[in-house]
């Protein structure tokens, strides 16, 4: 990536005939540099709308990442569960890449009360064959878990990175609002934030902070971690001073906005990072 982009997650709430297809020019419309395809049920798009995804977002200059579904679980117990949970990735991706999509992203894992070690090995060997099934298809596209925001999900931020390190293809996907509602509040000063960015560039290198995949959000929370989404001047997640040292580490890559209003918040975090000196 050339620098960082903004966008949406999911189609901009004023598209008025909402469709992807409408969507991309109106993000354009918005100011906005790039949206996320939301499979948050199932991988909606056909191949040939794909085709016509891929045209629109070249046409318009916008770029795309997308949510793979919400109901994935590679360390299921059923192994039905977990054959189910590859499938919507390995779809995800192949559905993602006709688009034109850079970069999708998904929720990998809980815990199910067991060692963190184990889970994060039966994650890693699902992990490595689906980037296998992947490239025995052709298929090039960033495969990213993501931070997760509650305790009893798989995907805190060392393991996302770890996967990093020994999977081929994959990177991470850093969602900062749930960095801070995992840790009950924490990850909310620039000395916490530069600590991850410090540790992302440590241990993938500078390539990793060039091609970035962020979610952000407001965000509500308990001792447990995440709540729900806020919209950003509703939570007190100091995104003001997150964006400061983004600035500063010069990261690049795409930020995908998700707060419940999501192109009002894109507009206000883009808006704000491009004032910073």
């Amino acid at each position: 990536m050339n620098k960082l982009f903004f966008g949406t997650a999911g189609i901009p709430r004023s598209t008025l005939d909402r469709s992807t297809l409408n969507a991309i020019p109106h993000v354009k419309s918005l100011g906005l540099d790039s949206m996320e395809l939301e499979f948050v049920h199932s991988v909606n798009i056909s191949e040939n709308l794909a085709a016509q995804v891929k045209q629109a977002k070249e046409k318009h200059g916008v770029e795309l990442t997308a949510h793979a579904p919400y109901y994935i679980n590679l360390n299921a117990q059923e192994n039905e569960k977990v054959i189910a949970s590859k499938q919507r990735i390995i779809k995800t991706a192949k559905i993602s890449a006709l688009c034109g999509a850079w970069s999708i992203c998904f929720h990998p894992a809980y815990y199910l009360k067991q060692e963190k070690e184990l889970v994060y090995q039966k994650v890693k060997r699902e992990l490595k064959d689906i980037v296998s099934r992947l490239k025995d298809q052709s298929i090039s596209i960033w495969v990213r878990p993501e931070s997760t925001g509650k305790r009893t999900q798989f995907g805190d931020i060392n393991e996302v990175i770890k996967l990093s390190q020994d999977v081929e293809q994959v990177l991470p996907c850093i969602d900062f609002a749930h960095l801070h509602a995992r840790s009950n509040g924490k990850f909310n000063t620039s000395e916490e934030w530069t600590g991850v960015l410090d540790k992302i560039e440590q241990d993938l290198g500078r390539f990793a902070l060039d091609n970035m995949h962020i979610h952000l959000s407001g965000i509500n929370y308990s001792d447990k971690g995440e709540l729900n989404h806020l919209n950003l001047l509703d939570s007190d997640l100091n995104f003001k001073e997150l964006l400061r040292v983004w600035k500063d580490f010069k990261i690049k890559g795409i930020v995908v906005c998700e707060s419940p209003n999501n192109e009002q918040d894109a507009i206000l975090l883009k808006t704000f990072y491009n004032s910073q000196k």
